[in-house]
């Protein structure tokens, strides 16, 4: 592993995250909780009337790598379908796994390379993805 796990990319996400408030009356929410380091997300999301994103909100206990990914996922989640968020969070999962050797289709996440071999990591980056899709999912019912 050449690059250092919390280099300057990682924690300027992490200082960095939108829409770090809980919505007031969300169309639903999903909390994910990471066991190994206890790293917690939680998302609240409000659909448009196609079934996209519309608003987020969220509260986010994490260590740097899953603030970073909230940070990441926020920022582009507005205006995505559920689709495409779990999607996202299948390649996320994957791509962290090694069942596949690019990062996700989802802009920025190339800067977690370097926890790819640090497995007791992946579980709090994936947080927030799951969180999202799980809330998106939710509310399309």
């Amino acid at each position: 592993m050449d690059a250092p796990l919390y280099n300057n990319e990682i924690l300027r996400l992490a200082a960095s995250i939108p829409y770090h408030e809980r919505l007031i009356e969300p169309m639903a929410s999903s909390e994910k909780r990471s066991p190994i380091c206890g790293s917690r997300v939680t998302v609240d999301v409000n659909l448009d009337a196609q079934g996209d994103v519309a608003e987020l909100g969220m509260l986010v206990r994490a260590c740097a790598l899953g603030q970073a990914s909230a940070a990441l996922m926020a920022r582009h989640a507005i205006g995505k379908s559920v689709g495409e968020l779990v999607e996202a969070r299948d390649a996320l999962t994957a791509w962290l796994a090694g069942e596949r050797d690019d990062p996700p289709d989802w802009p920025g996440l190339d800067v977690f390379v370097p926890a790819l071999a640090v497995t007791a990591r992946h579980p709090s980056i994936r947080l927030a993805f799951e969180a999202v899709a799980d809330a998106a999912a939710e509310a399309r019912g």
